[in-house]
């Protein structure tokens, strides 16, 4: 059993957003942002739905977040992603200095560490690989699905 406010927690939360995403024919991926052991802000892709390359989960929880905490930035938050970041988003995160972020699964493909590994913030704490493998599962599902 996991406690309560860790990553693993946060990162399950994560995951239910990327199955509502699956159900919604959206790219399963998910995203929470939590600030002082809360969640502050819930999303997962939306790009099929809006007609916008732009809303990855991340850029929605971005835009959610700050209009909760009433300022530009993320201080003080921590992103909690299914699937790694690409460099958009990560660029986007680094704008909005949050503290910390976690991810999932690692993207090979379009993953921010490929293209932009420096684009974060400088006091960024980055870590990965959490709940991993039903991260990449959700993904590997979806794909294997519409072929």
């Amino acid at each position: 059993m996991i406690e309560p406010f860790d990553d693993e927690y946060y990162m399950k939360r994560a995951l239910a957003e990327a199955e509502q995403a699956f159900v919604e024919d959206e790219i399963p991926v998910g995203v929470v942002v939590v600030c002082r052991n809360r969640i502050i802000a819930r999303a997962h892709n939306l790009t099929q739905t809006l007609n916008d390359v732009t809303a990855h989960a991340e850029m929605q929880a971005i835009t959610a977040a700050a209009n909760l905490l009433g300022g530009k930035y993320l201080t003080g938050c921590t992103l909690y992603v299914t699937l790694e970041p690409c460099a958009m988003c990560a660029g986007a995160l680094g704008w909005s200095q949050i503290d910390r972020i976690v991810y999932g699964a690692s993207d090979e493909k379009r993953g921010f560490l490929k293209f932009a590994p420096d684009v974060l913030h400088s006091k960024t704490v980055l870590s990965g690989g959490i709940l991993q493998n039903e991260c990449a599962q959700i993904i590997k599902r979806f794909f294997e699905e519409r072929r």
